[in-house]
Formats: C-alpha cells, sequence, structure tokens
C-alpha cells in the first residue's frame, strides 16, 4: 500500500488522491470548487509537479479540473506592471513547464469543461482526453493586449502547426472538443460522466507495465518539448513581461 506523501496537504490549490497502484489523480481547484486562476496557482503548480516528478511511488498521473470546468475563470490577484512581481511570476513560470515535463511517469490530461486559461497544462499531456463540454482557447493574453509569451506560443505552434496556432492566439479563437479532436490536440472526446472513468482505464493499462518502461518512455516521448521549452520560454516571458510593463 502506498504512504501518503507531506506535500498531498501542502497545496491550497491541488488535490491529491492515488491509487495503492500508483495512479495519482491531480485535480486543480479554487476552494474546493472549479478554478478561478489566481497567483496561488501559480505558485503550487511551480513546486507541487516538482514533488510530483520527486515521488517515485507515483506511476501515472491523472491531471483534471473540478465540477464543469478545467480552468474557464481569471481572478488575477497580484500587479503584474512591474519588474519585481515579474521577476517572481518569470521565475514561476519557467518552473511550471519544465516540471510538469520533468515528471517522469505518463501524464493522461482530462478536460472536463472548458480550459480557457492554461489549457497547455492539459494538451502537453501524454494523453489527452476531452469532456464534449470542453473548449480549448487563450484568453489571458491577447484579449488583455499581452504577448501570448508563457508557453503558449510553443505549444499552440506545436500542436496545431505553424499558421494555425499563430490565428488561434491572435484572434482567441474558440475549439470546440470535437474540432480539438479533428486537429489532433486531443485523444478521445467522451461524454462528461464517462470522462473520469475512461482516464482511470487507461491509467490501469499503463499502470500494468514495468516501472522503467513507464518513466522510460516518458522521458524519450517529452525530450523535444523539453528543448523547445529551453530554447523558447524564457525569450517568450521576457516579450510578455516588456508588454506588461508598456500597458502600465
Amino acid at each position: 500500500m502506498t504512504t501518503r506523501p507531506d506535500y498531498f496537504d501542502r497545496y491550497d490549490t491541488l488535490a491529491f488522491e492515488r491509487t495503492d497502484n500508483g495512479i495519482l489523480t491531480l485535480r486543480l481547484h479554487s476552494n474546493g470548487g472549479p478554478v478561478v486562476y489566481q497567483s496561488a496557482h501559480h505558485r503550487d503548480w511551480a513546486h507541487a509537479f516538482l514533488d510530483i516528478a520527486a515521488d517515485r511511488e507515483n506511476r501515472v498521473v491523472i491531471l483534471t479540473g473540478t465540477g464543469d470546468a478545467f480552468i474557464d475563470a481569471y481572478g488575477w490577484d497580484i500587479p503584474l506592471e512591474d519588474g519585481e512581481s515579474w521577476d517572481r511570476i518569470h521565475w514561476e513560470a519557467k518552473r511550471v513547464l519544465s516540471t510538469l515535463l520533468d515528471i517522469d511517469v505518463p501524464i493522461i490530461g482530462a478536460v472536463n469543461g472548458p480550459a480557457t486559461i492554461h489549457a497547455e497544462l492539459a494538451v502537453l499531456s501524454d494523453i489527452t482526453l476531452a469532456s464534449e463540454t470542453a473548449t480549448f482557447q487563450d484568453a489571458a493574453h491577447i484579449p488583455f493586449q499581452v504577448a501570448p509569451g508563457d508557453g503558449v506560443h510553443i505549444v499552440w505552434q506545436e500542436l496545431l502547426g505553424s499558421n494555425r496556432g499563430r490565428y488561434f492566439l491572435l484572434t482567441s479563437q474558440v475549439l470546440s472538443a470535437q474540432e480539438a479532436l479533428e486537429l489532433g490536440v486531443v485523444n478521445e472526446v467522451v461524454p462528461p460522466e464517462q470522462l473520469m472513468a475512461r482516464a482511470m482505464e487507461l491509467a490501469e493499462q499503463l499502470a500494468a507495465l514495468p516501472t522503467l518502461t513507464l518513466r522510460h518512455s516518458r522521458v524519450a516521448l517529452t525530450q523535444r518539448w523539453k528543448r523547445l521549452m529551453l530554447e523558447n520560454l524564457g525569450y517568450g516571458l521576457s516579450l510578455e513581461g516588456l508588454t506588461l510593463l508598456h500597458s502600465s
């Protein structure tokens, strides 16, 4: 039987549950309900993903939201228009995606509803499932006159292709779950009541594999993403920060 690590109770915006065979369900939330995205989420992700990566009792991770949305509400609560605040966000943002990719076991994204803020967390998964109610958008940058440089510029151009990715970001295009499936962004679309059962079914299938097979497969399949982030994320964040300073 697996133990309950201390970090399961460390983060106010994350809920953890793990089966005896090492399937970790990581649920994003705000006060137990759907995420209203704030600085605490950003801060928690930067540290929690590292804790998950370091815990070798995790063998498969399911990443999902709470209620009827993945992340679809914005309630940012600290200033971004000064150098000191942005330096903190810059540090966290680089580590959110790098430590997510450093989780050396397969991740299944279960998109339980609209993912209009930080949808890249889900679509960077090795397997991404979407509820029929899910939508995908980048609603946190261009609508606020901010350059999309926090990793979305990498993820969406890679997944959609250069032209479709740039259009998606510059127009704040909304993709339905079915459109996301047809474009190769997600792997399956299922009724909302079947989403977590399907995610667990796939997780059980993966968890039956030897541990080193799981870990080494994840490492092999994330090398390209890690290189892209290393080459482009820091610079993109600097450009995003400049647009925030300019708008203040």
